[in-house]
């Protein structure tokens, strides 16, 4: 069996960048399945046993993040609908989206959340003003966190 390490560490740094514990990718007839728990790391195709190998270590342990006291005060935000890295511009060095105090209609881009190297547009819910924006450029997100309030 062939096992493509490259993608399995790229899998495993996600694992760290975005605090998920699992993830599982699929191409064709090849399966492969990166944890956290217990330490290792498991790749699979086509549903077989495959060698184990050590996982990249863990993200040091943080502090409550800002986003989830963010939750609680701003039910009525803008949410992720996945877990990935946001960007607030369409490139680097471009300007931002949208900055508090402007004025967005229902479909304007807001922000940018890249998953799996797929940059998906995270656009307005509803016409009104930006009130907050949670997030800081390229942070990671987890989904159904707070993006972006719109009053």
């Amino acid at each position: 069996m062939n096992v493509d390490t490259k993608l399995v560490r790229e899998l495993a740094e996600l694992l760290g960048e975005t605090g998920l514990t699992e993830i599982e990718v699929e191409d064709g007839d090849r399966k492969i399945k990166v944890s956290r728990g217990g330490g290792m790391v498991a790749a699979a195709a086509n549903f077989a046993p495959a060698p184990v190998a050590a996982a990249a270590p863990a993200a040091a342990a943080a502090a409550p993040a800002p986003e989830e006291a963010a939750s609680a005060d701003h039910a009525d935000a803008l949410k992720s609908p996945m877990v990935g890295t946001a960007y607030l511009a369409p490139e680097p060095g471009a300007d931002n989206f949208v900055k508090v105090g402007d004025t967005v209609k229902q479909g304007d881009t807001l922000l940018i959340v890249e998953a799996m190297k797929v940059m998906n547009p995270i656009v307005s819910d509803k016409a009104g003003t930006i009130k907050a924006i949670l997030i800081d450029n390229a942070q990671p997100v987890e989904f159904d966190q707070p993006l972006v309030v719109i009053g």
